[in-house]
């Protein structure tokens, strides 16, 4: 699919933000920074205007205290009050042992990692396929699980509540993609991939026009009324999950 060149445009201007703060960043934790990365859509592509996150991975040789995370996302708000609050730090330590780096980002950053400043490159083991798969039947799992249940019992959309709603339609997508590959992918190369992995009873079209909602920027409004189909697009991705494991063992 072609990028819109609205998108082309925020994700240039998201990459120079991220380097401006990443030197700061340098500065602030001094020696202690191995590297900064962009990851996500910013770095195997993707990147939305209105709805990306600015994933960066902070590689220091011990990790991070909590106020030294705090200082981070602190000068993130203070350079800009449009992008600070987009920026997602992801960070560990040399070893990758600790902090907040979960093994389907390790993947990306494995895979797809921008360097905005290295001193070395730590090379992590790749996460296999097994480990990806605990990791996503875990807390991503019950987590879009309840957020697609409260989805379907509400009645009515907050406008705080757009971005999270059109995640809760593309998830699916997502989820099957890195499930079947143990990567990390953008929604639109995930949507592709359902055809490959499609699980039955999942309704492709619904994720498709979620998919269509994010490419133009839009409010995900007119997409409330399909929250009653969220139920059994949770029933679909169990039933995959549960066949896939046992075909799979």
């Amino acid at each position: 699919m072609t990028t819109p060149p609205d998108d082309l445009a925020a994700a240039s201007a998201a990459s120079d933000f991220a380097r401006t703060l990443s030197a700061q960043w340098q500065s602030q934790l001094s020696g202690e920074i191995i590297g900064l990365y962009l990851l996500g859509s910013l770095a195997h592509g993707g990147f939305s205007r209105r709805y990306s996150d600015i994933d960066i991975a902070v590689v220091t040789e011990r990790g991070l205290e909590p106020a030294a995370l705090d200082g981070l996302r602190a000068q993130a708000a203070s350079l800009s009050a449009e992008l600070g609050p987009k920026v997602s730090i992801f960070w560990t330590d040399r070893d990758f042992r600790n902090g907040r780096f979960p093994p389907l980002d390790r993947a990306d950053y494995l895979d797809h990692a921008v360097p905005l400043f290295e001193r070395e490159r730590v090379t992590p083991p790749r996460p296999s396929l097994e480990e990806v798969r605990g990791y996503l039947a875990g807390a991503p799992f019950t987590n879009w699980i309840h957020g697609a249940e409260a989805f379907a019992a509400s009645g009515a959309l907050a406008p705080a509540d757009r971005k999270s709603y059109l995640r809760a339609l593309l998830y699916p997508a997502r989820f099957v993609a890195s499930f079947m590959t143990g990567k990390m992918m953008s929604n639109d190369d995930a949507v592709i991939r359902l055809g490959e992995f499609c699980p039955p009873g999942l309704d492709t079209g619904l994720i498709q026009r979620a998919l269509d909602c994010r490419r133009a920027a839009a409010d995900p409004d007119a997409l409330f009324p399909a929250r009653t189909h969220l139920p059994a697009q949770v029933a679909a991705i169990e039933r995959f999950v549960i066949n896939t494991v046992a075909d799979w063992r």
